[in-house]
C-alpha cells in the first residue's frame, strides 16, 4: 500500500524544512509552521525501514482533536488542519526538554525499576512496587529533546534549572501545564473506558513570549493507555495489562533482538506485520477517540497533501 515516508514540497514563502523521526515541518514566512505527519514508525529512537499505512493520518487527527479539547486550559500552537496528515500553526521556539508525566510504573520507568533504580529523573520511588502499579501522585520525568541521530536522555528538574536549559519561571509553567493536561487527558480517557498511563508533552514560545503546547498530544506514539475494565484484577493476579500504545511494536522488536543498541539489526518487517501494525493503529484511534476511523485516499497522498496545503496558504497569505 502507498505510504507517506518522505516529502519534498516547495510552498510559497517557504524558508526551511525540519525532518524529525515522524514529522516533517515546513517554516513559512518566519511565522507559520506546516507540520506533516508521515507514516514513518520509530522505536527506541530509530526510524524503522517501512511506513505504516494511515499512521500519519491517525496521529495527526488524534493530536488535533486533543488540541481542541484542551485549549481552554492550555494554549496551543494550532491554527488549522487542512489535510488529514497536516497541522498548521504558529512558529514557536521549542523548549529543549520533553515533559514526560507518569501515573503508573510502566514502560521505561518499569524497566529502570526492575534494574534496581529507585530514582528516576530526580524523583524518588518507593520500594515494593509492581509493574503497572499506580503511583500515589503522577510524577514528572523529563527528557532532553534529542537532535537528529541522538537519543533522548532522562534529566532531572534540578539539572534542567542548574544548566539553564529552561528558566525556573518558565519551568514552573511547564510543570503546571503538564499536570493540567494529564488530568484532562485522564478524565477523557476514563469516559472512553481507558486509563491514560503516561504521556509526554512538548512546549514552545510564540514570538510574543507566550508558552504554548506544540507537536502531538495523547497519541499512541506519545502516550500509553490501559483498558480500565479489569485493570485491578489483572494487577492483583500479576496478569499482563491490556494496552493501547506503541508498546506492542517495542515488544516485537525486543523479542526479535532489537533495542536500539550498537550492533543490533532492525528485524525484517513483512507485509503481514506492516498490515497488522496499521490495524492496531486504527484500533487505537477508534478506542481513544470513541469514533470510527475514516481512511483518507492514499493513491496520490503527496499530491493530495500539496493541494490541500496550497489552498489553505493561498487563503491566508
Amino acid at each position: 500500500m502507498n505510504t507517506l515516508t518522505t516529502t519534498d514540497f516547495k510552498f510559497p514563502g517557504q524558508k526551511s524544512i525540519y525532518r524529525g523521526k515522524v514529522r516533517e515541518v515546513y517554516t513559512i514566512n518566519d511565522d507559520i509552521l506546516v507540520m506533516i505527519a508521515t507514516d514513518r514508525l520509530s522505536a527506541f529512537d530509530f526510524v524503522l525501514p517501512r511506513g505504516i499505512p494511515y499512521k500519519g493520518q491517525i496521529l495527526n487527527q488524534i493530536a488535533t482533536k486533543f488540541m481542541n479539547l484542551t485549549q481552554d486550559i492550555v494554549p496551543n500552537w494550532l491554527q488549522a488542519s487542512p489535510d488529514p496528515n497536516v497541522a498548521i500553526g504558529y512558529l514557536c521556539n521549542p523548549f529543549k526538554v520533553e515533559m514526560v508525566i507518569r501515573g503508573y510504573l510502566s514502560g521505561h520507568a518499569a524497566r529502570e525499576y526492575a534494574l534496581g533504580n529507585r530514582t528516576i529523573c530526580g524523583v524518588q520511588l518507593p520500594e515494593g512496587l509492581n509493574e503497572n502499579d499506580k503511583f500515589e501522585m503522577p510524577i514528572i520525568t523529563p527528557t532532553t529533546k534529542a537532535e537528529n541521530g541522538f537519543h533522548d536522555e532522562d534529566i532531572s528538574k534540578e539539572s534542567i534549572l542548574s544548566n539553564k536549559i529552561v528558566s525556573e519561571e518558565d519551568y514552573l509553567v511547564l510543570e503546571k501545564y503538564t499536570r493540567d493536561l494529564f488530568q484532562r487527558g485522564t478524565e477523557i480517557a476514563h469516559e472512553k473506558g481507558l486509563i491514560l498511563v503516561d504521556t509526554k508533552y512538548e512546549f514552545g514560545k510564540t514570538k510574543d513570549g507566550k508558552i504554548v503546547l506544540i507537536d502531538e498530544i495523547h497519541t499512541p506514539d506519545s502516550s500509553r493507555y490501559f483498558y480500565l475494565d479489569g485493570y485491578q484484577d489483572r494487577q492483583n493476579t500479576g496478569a499482563e495489562q491490556k494496552q493501547l500504545s506503541k508498546e506492542f511494536v517495542r515488544r516485537w522488536l525486543i523479542e526479535n533482538g532489537f533495542q536500539g543498541k550498537t550492533g543490533q539489526k532492525i528485524p525484517v518487517m513483512s507485509d503481514d506485520y506492516v498490515d497488522s501494525v496499521s490495524e492496531r493503529y486504527i484500533e487505537l484511534f477508534e478506542n481513544i477517540l470513541g469514533e470510527k476511523f475514516h481512511k483518507a485516499p492514499i493513491e496520490n497522498i503527496n499530491e493530495r497533501i500539496e493541494k490541500n496545503v496550497l489552498e489553505y496558504l493561498k487563503s491566508k497569505l
